[in-house]
């Protein structure tokens, strides 16, 4: 078992004074990570600018010179959300760079799993246009690169940010070889991601959408993932599994109002380890999306890296329980569970660590 990353401080140079998707995010994770040792034990993989064909397979031209033109001028926005600060097209080309040299690299069987450790994240960002803090779309790309170079048949993605993937979702929405799983607080932003979008034509049933309402913890969230996804993923049979990571759902978040905690969290990693060793040779690469509690974030973060490397690894958990009681979800997953045609026993994996 080899876990690869990616990091390179290109990624501070977008950064907008007072938003919450800043520079101190990573710097702050970087030093916990480097304190404690973890990345000299792991493969680091070179972080490169996405080419422009790569690019292309799903931003048209026309929308990545908006954001190259924007970031020359000395910035300016998207949308009232979304910054693009002098040196930002330069970062988001790294941060979509860096995710799919990891791909490349556990796809060529190099190293099994890995994650990037790069922004600005990417599972907001439409084909056409870049909103909720995202530029590029880098989970997407990193599948469609993956399906066209590097030999996968079927990939699925797994979103377990706060907030609904929409542009992960609108862009293969119909397709067949990509299933999309995600988990979010609903409604919220960016208001999509409802129970009853589960895809289009080819893509029919292949988006499974968890809409939480607010106070969901650790218990509901580990139902999902094992009375939905687990089936859903093993009716799929993906040959490479892409998590789109973000740290917004835990309890000390200020942007969201769910109940996990970094146990949680980590219970979340070590589920879609499992299975991804189970269906894809643990063939997995995570990319960081949210997560704006700096100190929840850096521990989240060396926890997945944890659990990529060693499932039985211990899990730094400094803020403990959430501190109100876990919604009750019974009626949202018999309703999903009818709506995919999932069956209602699995096989639970084995969740110690």
């Amino acid at each position: 078992m080899t876990t690869c990353y990616a990091y390179d401080p290109i990624e501070q140079q977008h950064t907008w004074p007072g938003h919450p998707e800043h520079k101190g995010r990573l710097s702050s994770t970087m030093r916990l990570l480097r304190e404690d040792g973890i990345l000299d034990r792991l493969q680091a993989v070179p972080v490169t600018a996405i080419s422009s064909e790569r690019l292309q397979q799903v931003h048209p031209t026309s929308y990545v010179d908006e954001v190259r033109r924007i970031a020359e001028r000395g910035g300016g926005h998207l949308d009232a959300d979304t910054y693009v600060a002098s040196g930002s097209y330069d970062a988001a080309l790294a941060s979509a760079g860096a995710l799919v040299n990891l791909t490349e690299t556990v796809m060529r069987g190099e190293a099994t799993n890995g994650m990037s450790l790069m922004r600005p994240p990417g599972h907001h960002a439409l084909a056409d246009r870049g909103m909720g803090f995202c530029l590029f779309a880098n989970i997407a790309i990193a599948a469609k690169t993956a399906l066209a170079e590097f030999g996968a048949g079927r990939v699925l993605i797994v979103d377990w940010d706060v907030h609904h993937g929409n542009g992960t979702e609108d862009i293969f929405y119909e397709d067949a070889n990509v299933a999309f799983f995600s988990t979010h607080q609903y409604p919220f932003y960016p208001g999509t991601g409802a129970s009853t979008s589960t895809g289009w034509g080819p893509g029919r049933g292949l988006t499974l959408n968890v809409p939480f309402p607010a106070g969901v913890g650790d218990a509901g969230y580990a139902r999902a993932f094992d009375e939905l996804l687990a089936p859903f993923a093993r009716r799929f049979q993906p040959d490479l599994i892409l998590v789109s990571a973000g740290y917004d759902a835990h309890w000390r978040d200020p942007l969201a109002l769910e109940q996990l905690t970094l146990t949680g969290y980590a219970s979340l990693a070590h589920r879609v380890r499992l299975l991804a060793d189970e269906l894809c040779q643990g063939r997995m690469v995570v990319t960081l999306e949210g997560g704006y509690d700096l100190d929840v974030l850096a521990h989240g973060i060396l926890n997945t890296l944890r659990i990529l490397e060693d499932p039985h690894a211990p899990i730094s958990d400094p803020f403990g329980p959430a501190p109100a009681p876990s919604r009750n979800i019974d009626e949202l997953l018999n309703e999903l569970r009818d709506l995919h045609d999932l069956n209602r026993t699995s096989v639970r994996p084995d969740t110690s660590t």
